[in-house]
């Protein structure tokens, strides 16, 4: 988190069980785009694999999505691979409305 820079531009939340310890977690950060405006954007989000469909994946999206408010963010956005059916159907019970599909490029530097 330390490379995370402006720390006011980022944030990352843990979600624990009492029974597990941490069972997730989820990075949103701020960002500024000539095509989009200002936008929160939700960088990752994972629960652990028996932890799922219990209600924390809900929560640290809440947390998120809160947080964005906060700093003035109008939207949200996410991306999730094509083959994360499980994933999708999460962000859909969410609100989130699935507007674009792309492929995405890499190059090693």
């Amino acid at each position: 988190m330390r490379k995370l820079k402006p720390a006011s531009q980022n944030a990352l939340f843990v979600a624990e069980s009492a029974d597990a310890g941490v069972v997730g977690w989820t990075h949103v950060s701020v960002t500024h785009l000539v095509e989009v405006g200002t936008r929160a954007e939700l960088n990752g989000l994972i629960v652990g694999e028996g932890q799922r469909s219990l209600g924390a994946g809900a929560r640290l999206l809440e947390a998120a999505e809160d947080w964005a408010r906060k700093r003035g963010c109008p939207g949200m956005s996410v991306r999730s691979n094509v083959i994360r059916d499980r994933a999708h159907k999460f962000y859909e019970r969410q609100g989130y409305e699935h507007y674009k599909t792309q492929k995405a490029f890499r190059k090693k530097l």
